[in-house]
């Protein structure tokens, strides 16, 4: 992702990529595969922490970057694929991989409705182990 993808879709939603928001983006693309908040306040130190929790929620509701709740009620972020996937997250290494399920989302979104509920969105994690930890 360049700075210029992630430019042309804030503007497809009506944002602008301010320094600010460069900045935290710069820092996102330099930190580890996943991060916390605070990791990119530390890499943007020019940014106030207000504007990086605002810019990361942005960048979520674009799905450029993903929260990813952890077993032990951390969150990490990490890039997007973009579209709706889910996660599986190892316990033993912390790795992370996205997957799609359009029958689960179905099925989701249909207990949903059974059950008189409007769903607004939802996310899964399912935790346990990856296959070079399994081993």
């Amino acid at each position: 992702m360049t700075a210029q993808d992630t430019a042309a879709r804030l503007e497809g939603v009506g944002h602008r990529l301010t320094a600010p928001r460069r900045a935290v983006l710069e820092a996102i693309l330099a930190a580890p595969a996943l991060f916390t908040v605070e990791d990119i306040c530390a890499a943007a130190p020019g940014v106030g922490r207000a504007t990086v929790f605002r810019t990361m929620k942005l960048l979520q509701e674009i799905d450029l970057v993903c929260r990813v709740p952890l077993e032990d009620g951390s969150v990490r972020y990490q890039f997007s694929q973009g579209d709706h996937h889910h996660h599986l997250v190892c316990s033993a290494c912390g790795s992370i991989k996205e997957f799609i399920d359009p029958e689960l989302d179905a099925r989701i979104l249909e207990d949903a409705l059974t059950a008189g509920f409007h769903l607004d969105g939802h996310s899964l994690e399912l935790y346990g182990r990856c296959a070079a930890c399994d081993r």
